[in-house]
């Protein structure tokens, strides 16, 4: 844990360096000293201080300072510490203003010039002060911190992002927390140009776009190679055993990533059925080990960046990013996994990001506690979100279409939403209208069969309602099903365009696309077993034919 700060200011620098000494000599273990001897620079540096996360115990500073007196000083610098402990340091002509300063400025504490010895007049009373301030002292978190609206779709995606990068943070609502307005009118911003994210640094962004977060961040990296064996483009299950194995058998491997890694597995609050964890994991968990061992063994990462088109030439393969940027590779495996489908319906879009979530939305939990919570969709993913909702909401009411769940979801979610007492299960209904004002607030649900409607209170609305392909970026001629499914191996041969792009002397591997070299793996692909298991054995599995292809072109 950071050590609290204990902040020193004198322009006598002779007193300064005998205050800091004795200070040092007595505390250094459980708190930094820091000192100045101009005013002008210890205000700017509490700015800084504050926007970090950094701590101030104590405040030491001179009366007499010929820019401003140091009860002038302690009365800005409670703006920005106000449970801080503050001491004026005086000459015998200035207890009268020292006295005054208890009430003007709460002063803790006046100590008259010398202190000397500090055994007897300096240590007991600062012994005191910060026992005192030990007390009330609650750590504050260290990192960055987003501040915005809790129903605002500009937040939700930075929290998002962040979150799905497995970057630590903390939120902090503007019409709950205090914290957050204080640190707003501290540097002089407006409600208006929420959402701010603060960084470690002590800076700042406003209205930031992903991409500026993630420069500031770390993220996205420029290529290392001119030319990479294989290129994987998404950072699903998949993609992300691609790596591990890639890099592992000595291939120079890049990972794509166009939002955050993990892809909709990445989101799951628990997978039970994944082998190796009999208690389970999160997919967050997972995604982390996975990207911690594929960097490990030299897979290249970046994010958030998306891929636009891929151009065959010579060869080679071009990737063009989203920013015209090129990368060449002697091979590519496609894992670009589905998207959730979107649901069509008044309102809906309107309340996107503001209580209407697609898929987990992890990162809106907490503001779900004993609320009404609804759910759309019977899947696996609907069904482990309710499971963790429900430790947060009132009520999580899973709307479904069919009678059941038993022929949508894995027989142990089931066993689990039954003994969940504030699950419920709403059969043959669908949602009909979104209504709210600035967020969701309340939903028409309709019964599929007899076409009655009703109008409930809902704080938030999650949904799983199917997945499609990402795959509507891919102009080469890489075959898809009439769904955009990627096909791959034996199934192309009853495509007729197969024979006109095919003109290699074998067959196409069993992952390998209509296009040499350039192979899919996990959900995207047609006929996916769309388990995490199966993902991550295909994603491996691609790693062997890009060998086998390699092996080819040499």
């Amino acid at each position: 844990m950071e050590q609290p700060l204990i902040f020193c200011i004198d322009d006598d620098e002779q007193v300064l360096r005998a205050i800091v000494r004795d200070l040092k000599s007595q505390y250094r273990k459980n708190y930094k000293i820091i000192s100045t001897t101009t005013v002008n620079e210890a205000l700017d540096s509490l700015l800084e201080l504050k926007n970090k996360g950094e701590t101030i115990a104590m405040f030491i500073s001179d009366q007499r300072m010929p820019v401003m007196e140091g009860v002038d000083f302690l009365e800005k610098a409670m703006q920005f510490y106000p449970e801080a402990r503050r001491v004026l340091l005086t000459a015998y002509s200035d207890t009268d203003a020292a006295i005054k300063a208890i009430n003007s400025v709460q002063l803790d504490y006046y100590l008259v010039k010398p202190w000397g010895p500090p055994e007897e007049k300096l240590y007991p009373v600062i012994d005191e002060l910060l026992d005192d301030w030990q007390h009330i002292y609650h750590p504050v978190f260290k990192g960055i911190k987003v501040v915005g609206y809790q129903f605002s779709q500009q937040s939700h995606a930075v929290k998002d992002f962040l979150a799905g990068n497995l970057i630590p943070y903390q939120w902090l609502d503007v019409q709950t927390t205090s914290d957050a307005n204080r640190l707003l009118e501290l540097n002089n911003l407006s409600l208006k140009e929420l959402p701010v994210v603060f960084f470690e640094d002590g800076s700042y962004l406003v209205t930031p776009t992903i991409m500026e977060i993630a420069g500031k961040v770390g993220l996205n990296p420029h290529v290392k190679h001119d030319v990479y064996d294989v290129v994987i483009i998404g950072a699903g299950p998949a993609g992300l055993a691609a790596g591990v194995y890639g890099a592992s058998e000595g291939l120079k491997t890049l990972l794509i990533e166009r939002r955050a890694p993990g892809g909709q597995a990445g989101t799951s609050s628990r997978i039970e059925n994944y082998l190796g964890f009999p208690t389970g994991l999160s997919g967050a968990e997972l995604t982390r080990r996975a990207i911690a061992q594929a960097t490990r063994l030299g897979t290249e990462f970046i994010t958030p960046q998306s891929v636009k088109d891929i151009q065959q030439k010579d060869g080679y393969n071009k990737i063009i990013l989203e920013d015209d940027s090129v990368i060449n590779t002697r091979s590519v495996i496609i894992t670009t996994g589905v998207d959730y489908r979107k649901l069509d319906t008044q309102g809906v879009d309107q309340f996107t990001g503001a209580g209407i979530y697609y898929g987990a939305a992890m990162t809106e939990a907490t503001a779900c506690k004993d609320k009404e919570v609804y759910i759309v969709g019977g899947g696996n993913s609907a069904g482990q979100a309710a499971m963790y909702l429900s430790k947060f909401a009132k009520n999580v009411y899973i709307l479904i279409r069919k009678d059941d769940l038993s022929s949508t979801m894995s027989a142990y979610l089931i066993e689990q939403i039954k003994g969940a007492s504030n699950i419920k299960i709403r059969p043959r209904t669908e949602i009909a209208e979104a209504i709210g004002t600035d967020k969701l607030e309340k939903l028409v649900i309709k019964n599929v069969e007899t076409g009655e409607t009703c109008t409930e209170a809902a704080d938030a609305l999650y949904i799983f309602i199917g997945a499609k392909p990402f795959t509507d970026w891919i102009a080469l001629n890489i075959i898809k099903d009439d769904k955009g499914f990627i096909e791959t191996g034996r199934e192309l041969k009853k495509y007729d365009a197969f024979g006109k792009i095919w003109k290699q002397q074998r067959d196409p591997y069993l992952l390998e696309t209509s296009c040499p070299g350039i192979f899919a793996a996990g959900d995207v692909r047609a006929s996916a077993m769309n388990r995490v298991a199966a993902a991550v054995g295909e994603g491996s599995m691609a790693i062997s034919f890009v060998h086998k292809y390699l092996a080819e072109v040499k």
